[in-house]
């Protein structure tokens, strides 16, 4: 008597995440280190490519976005209030 041993491969029926595009990863880091403009820029360019090509990373370049914005607002209301104290300073 001989046993036949009959071995399945596992099949996975989850789809495979799309690939991260690195341009977002690069925008979520730069706008952590507070570099303005730089995520912007790569915010932006990463979401089209996201948007044409069906890449993943969609929330990193938002939120690069986000800081990038967030940091260019805030060193804009440091350079306006310095320049009132300066202006304040000189007519008192």
């Amino acid at each position: 008597m001989t046993v036949h041993h009959t071995v399945y491969a596992a099949q996975s029926t989850a789809p495979l995440a799309p690939r991260t595009d690195g341009l977002a990863i690069a925008s979520f880091v730069c706008g952590l280190c507070g570099l303005g403009l730089i995520p912007v820029v790569l915010g932006h360019v990463s979401l089209a490519r996201i948007k044409r090509q069906g890449l993943g990373g969609q929330g990193f370049a938002l939120v690069g976005l986000i800081l990038g914005y967030l940091t260019i607002l805030t060193i804009a209301i440091v350079i306006l209030v310095a320049f009132s104290g300066v202006i304040w300073a000189v007519n008192t």
